[in-house]
Parts: C-alpha cells; sequence; structure tokens
C-alpha cells in the first residue's frame, strides 16, 4: 500500500508530519493493505488566512481498492492529528463494509 501525502500552502509537509500521517493510516488501515493500491491523504488548514482555533483542520483520504473506485472521507479537527486520526477510523469502517461485501470469503 502506497501512501501518498499532499497538504496546501498552509501546512508544511516536513518528515516529521510525513513520518506521523505515514504511521496513523497504516495503524489505521494495514490490516487492509492487501487490497489497497494506494491511499492518497489532503491536509489543509480551512481557515489559516482569516483566524487561528476552531475546527481548522482538514484531513481528506481516498483509497483506491484494487480494481475497484476510490472511496474517500473527511474529518475535520482542532489539531492535524485529531484530523488524520478522525479521517483514518472513517476509512477504515467504510472499506470494512466495503470489502465485507466483496470478499467471498466472510
Amino acid at each position: 500500500m502506497q501512501i501518498q501525502i499532499n497538504t496546501d500552502h498552509n501546512i508544511e509537509a516536513d518528515d516529521r508530519l510525513t513520518e506521523e500521517v505515514d504511521a496513523a493510516v497504516r495503524g489505521t488501515l494495514g490490516h487492509l493493505s492487501s487490497w489497497l493500491t494506494r491511499v492518497e491523504v489532503h491536509l489543509s488548514d480551512q481557515n489559516s488566512d482569516q483566524k487561528s482555533g476552531g475546527e481548522d483542520q482538514r484531513c481528506l483520504l481516498e483509497a483506491r481498492p484494487s480494481g475497484h473506485q476510490p472511496i474517500s472521507v473527511s474529518h475535520q479537527a482542532a489539531t492535524m492529528e485529531q484530523a488524520v486520526d478522525g479521517a483514518a477510523v472513517k476509512l477504515k469502517h467504510a472499506l470494512d463494509s466495503t470489502i465485507g461485501r466483496l470478499d467471498p470469503r466472510q
């Protein structure tokens, strides 16, 4: 499973952020890695130009299951870590549901 991280112009994608996002996504979706070719992570700060605070950190995750249409979810939170974790949990539930219907072994 390849993880591709994209950020808007308000967020600096340094090594620390990249490692944290990669670890969070792999930790939550690792059990589905054989089904996924790629997970795209889009990080943005929704209102950094106007103000700070609030739930303005957004993470959009798009999973690409082998041979199927992409599945995407998003989550907004006060911190980027919370946004990534929230989106990863949402994506896990969506993928578990979808893959459960597709997997003949279940």
